[in-house]
């Protein structure tokens, strides 16, 4: 049996909290949160605290919080030679303080607060600094029945960043798609199937091979209607600037 402590309330402290609870082999100590109104909800299935002088024994405490609030933390906590980890895609395994065992535990996908999550869908990146620290964290991915990967801070950091093009940039591009055809008093829900077979596409074929559209082919006059009936001069910088890419990648002539 893994016990764990969480610290923090946000949506990956969530997920990660109904995902332990409901796993066989992992039992949640405790979770801590600065406000425990935000906890307040789960005080009946875990021990809640917003006292970091409270915090009980554990296998691992793991901060699930704010990027900017990973190093800070952790230097306050009232521990030493325990097993600390974060969440973070884009944070140093060495932002931790030093007085920690370290660790990263970071869970590769989107997390919404009133989503459900499938665990045996979401990839975890696994780093430690010291090798026998390891086989805990991928005991705890396992018991999670999730797929887990050995990774450095460097190479998670490239994740993340490409992680932010291929889920937080292509969402912003379903909101403007979504307000477009608000606009215009069209069905976005028409577009749903698309948006599936495109990320069905993917699991199959490179993204290279997978570009279709009239930037790979040079429509000229199709781009120039589209850019005409766009209203919004925000909306045009960023159809000119997906169409320069694509133009550029596929080796067709600029606007």
């Amino acid at each position: 049996m893994v016990s764990v402590i969480l610290l923090g309330a946000g949506n990956v402290a969530s997920h990660l909290f109904e995902a332990f609870y409901n796993a066989e082999n992992i039992s949640v100590t405790q979770w801590y949160n600065r406000s425990l109104k935000k906890l307040s909800s789960y005080k009946n299935k875990v021990e809640i605290t917003d006292d970091l002088n409270n915090l009980k024994a554990a296998n691992i405490y793991i901060l699930a919080v704010s990027d900017d609030a990973i190093a800070e933390l952790s230097k306050q906590l009232p521990l030493k030679d325990q097993f600390v980890v974060h969440t973070s895609g884009s944070v140093n395994v060495y932002d931790l303080d030093k007085k920690h065992k370290r660790g990263v535990f970071y869970p590769l996908q989107t997390f919404s607060k009133d989503t459900s999550m499938d665990f045996a869908n979401v990839p975890i990146c696994i780093e430690t600094i010291n090798k026998s620290d390891y086989h805990i964290l991928k005991e705890l991915a396992l018991n999670l029945g999730s797929p887990l990967k050995k990774v450095n801070s460097e190479q998670r950091r490239v994740l993340h960043l490409a992680a932010v093009f291929v889920n937080n940039f292509t969402n912003q591009l379903y909101r403007i798609g979504h307000e477009i055809t608000e606009s215009q008093g069209a069905e976005f829900d028409l577009l749903k199937p698309l948006i599936l077979e495109t990320a069905k596409k993917v699991q199959d074929i490179s993204p290279y091979m997978a570009q279709t559209g009239p930037a790979k082919r040079n429509d000229k006059k199709t781009i120039k209607k589209h850019l005409n009936s766009l209203e919004s001069l925000h909306h045009q910088d960023i159809y000119n600037l997906l169409t320069s890419s694509i133009q550029q990648t596929h080796g067709r002539k600029k606007l």
